[in-house]
């Protein structure tokens, strides 16, 4: 990998609908963003009480866990389309329901120290899969729920898909 082939990502690269995403994502080298998120993540998560982790805000949101379980899923999901992409497969992807994959994950059966875990350790290979994305491998596109993206869209996206929901624990979660 080159530094320039990880730079952020052209309007053109991904749907309009993950520009609010992708401007959430500071300057700065891009695996250097995950790997602190990761650490900042865990450090948020890992503080939580137990009894926390089944909180929700309003009667129709998520719990505590079910938000962390959505971003890890969400996280796996944009990584392979990424790797996809990046090893120039561009087999159609499908899209995902994000409440679907909530409503039946069973998040609130698991303590949330082991979903913060298992997000740090999505995490770090989300970091690892783009390390080694070389050469114009994260330029590359591919359709995801009928829709071209650049691999190094998904990385900012993972990126700012994450610094939104945390923001939302902080501000929703743990200030109610």
């Amino acid at each position: 990998m080159t530094p320039s082939t990880l730079i952020r990502p052209a309007e053109g690269e991904y749907l309009p609908y993950y520009g609010r995403y992708i401007a959430l994502v500071p300057d700065g080298d891009i695996l250097d963003i995950l790997a602190g998120q990761r650490a900042a993540a865990l450090d948020l998560l890992r503080g939580l009480p137990e009894a926390k982790g089944d909180f929700q805000y309003a009667p129709d949101k998520w719990t505590v866990k079910e938000l962390v379980g959505h971003v890890t899923d969400a996280e796996r999901i944009f990584a392979y389309r990424a790797l996809r992409f990046g090893r120039n497969d561009v087999t159609p992807l499908a899209g995902f329901e994000e409440n679907d994959y909530v409503r039946d994950a069973s998040f609130g059966d698991y303590p949330l120290a082991d979903l913060a875990d298992e997000f740090g350790a999505v995490r770090e290979a989300t970091i690892h899969l783009f390390k080694h994305l070389g050469g114009v491998a994260p330029m590359r596109r591919g359709p995801a729920n009928g829709v071209e993206i650049s691999a190094r869209a998904l990385a900012y996206i993972i990126a700012g898909h994450e610094l939104h929901h945390l923001n939302v624990l902080r501000t929703r979660y743990l200030n109610a």
